[in-house]
């Protein structure tokens, strides 16, 4: 384990609160993702001055999204709602080629906040389609991402596949020209035995050269598995709808840790502590560092908080903005 970055050791042997050892997961919270869908946002709302619209939730956090709105964004669920002069900003899940092809039919100002390795999922599934394959896609029926890329291809060359029994009830043949792509969110295990179900179904199915699962994900899954042994339990913030922090709580379940989803500290029970002496706490990629903070700072009114950071990767990603924004 590292070194801690901030310890109240010395305070504790005075402290009358009984004490918390905090592990806290590295990395967490935002990825070059998510900063850089948020700066879009803040990017055109000086440029084109309020209100600029943006289709669904920029990214799946509530405080990020309320912060935005105190700024001038309106959020909407359609294009529809979106007035034809004003601009708008699409979400970092991706959006069906339908989408821009409606902005572009009004003759709309839009700017595109897709992360580059969901936009790189996407140019994968036009290649495989052009090879004249039939896309197995891994992923959560209903999440933005899933719909986005599945509305990438023309329908009906692309099926949506979430479980192990799914696989098995595919009609496809070993003669059929099959390949995959996966949700760049998802569970690293899960997805594992997912491609080996379909590997071992299909031999001849072709699958991207490299995995889809983003870096920010498989690291945040990393660091958790290596706090929830050591923890009693783990806390992850992130919104319900955010699918990798939902895969976050997995992932210390299955190593027998339990965990809980809070949005933000007040939600946190006292009474979860009971029993506690090491708890883990992680933030999914949509979570800003602040939450982190509110949520340790809660923790010190009730126990006597020592903190140490347990590193699982570095990160150094930046992803560039859209050439709109910065001409």
């Amino acid at each position: 384990m590292n070194a801690p970055f901030q310890s109240t050791d010395a305070a504790a042997s005075s402290d009358p609160r009984l004490p918390l050892q905090l592990l806290i997961a590295a990395p967490r919270g935002f990825c070059a993702g998510v900063d850089r869908a948020i700066e879009i946002v803040e990017r055109a709302l000086e440029k084109y001055g309020a209100p600029v619209y943006v289709r669904h939730e920029i990214v799946h956090n509530r405080y990020v999204v309320e912060s935005l709105k105190a700024k001038g964004a309106i959020f909407v669920e359609e294009l529809d709602e979106v007035p034809t002069d004003a601009p708008v900003v699409f979400s970092a899940h991706g959006v069906p080629k339908s989408v821009p092809a409606e902005a572009e039919r009004r003759n709309m100002m839009y700017v595109d906040a897709t992360c580059p390795l969901v936009s790189k999922v996407h140019r994968q599934a036009e290649r495989q389609i052009e090879k004249g394959q039939h896309i197995l896609f891994i992923g959560h029926e209903g999440h933005p991402e899933v719909i986005g890329t599945m509305g990438q291809v023309p329908e009906g060359q692309i099926t949506l596949v979430e479980t192990v029994e799914d696989v098995a009830k595919l009609p496809f043949t070993r003669d059929d020209k099959l390949s995959f792509l996966t949700q760049t969110t998802l569970s690293v295990d899960d997805t594992r035995e997912l491609v080996e179900a379909l590997r071992e179904r299909y031999p001849q199915i072709v699958g991207p050269k490299a995995e889809d699962i983003c870096y920010a994900t498989s690291n945040r899954q990393a660091a958790v598995k290596k706090i929830a042994p050591a923890s009693d339990l783990v806390l992850v913030i992130g919104a319900p709808n955010s699918s990798n922090s939902l895969r976050l709580v997995e992932v210390s379940e299955r190593l027998g840790t339990d965990a809980r989803l809070i949005q933000r500290a007040d939600e946190i029970d006292p009474s979860w502590l009971e029993g506690v002496g090491t708890l883990g706490l992680t933030a999914g990629a949509s979570a800003p560092e602040k939450l982190v903070r509110e949520v340790v700072d809660r923790l010190s009114e009730w126990r006597a908080v020592s903190e140490e950071t347990i590193m699982a990767a570095e990160e150094n990603m930046i992803f560039k903005l859209p050439r709109q924004l910065t001409d």
